[in-house]
């Protein structure tokens, strides 16, 4: 599939570029170049092949939430800099 020109020229005018007379027959060619490429796959028998998301099996390898003691809040206020009832105390921020 070829692109032409005034398609370049539509693209760039929704992307908000400007583009010399060069770009624009530089980017035609390459785009029509890439579809060209890109349809090539189509000619491949892939009715066998299950849709997959990953070529590679994957699983989770996030570890699972397991509650654990933690830090009194008397222990975290103790290095806090500025605290305030039993809180950090931060500076205003506008």
């Amino acid at each position: 599939m070829a692109i032409s020109k005034k398609e370049v020229e539509h693209v760039a005018l929704l992307a908000r570029l400007s583009l010399s007379e060069d770009e624009k027959e530089k980017f035609a060619k390459q785009l029509s170049q890439i579809l060209e490429h890109a349809g090539k796959i189509a000619e491949f028998d892939t009715k066998d092949i299950k849709p997959t998301s990953h070529v590679l099996p994957i699983k989770n390898v996030f570890r699972k939430d397991e509650e654990k003691p933690s830090l009194s809040k008397e222990d975290v206020l103790l290095n806090a800099p500025a605290k305030e009832e039993g809180m950090f105390r931060i500076p205003k921020i506008i």
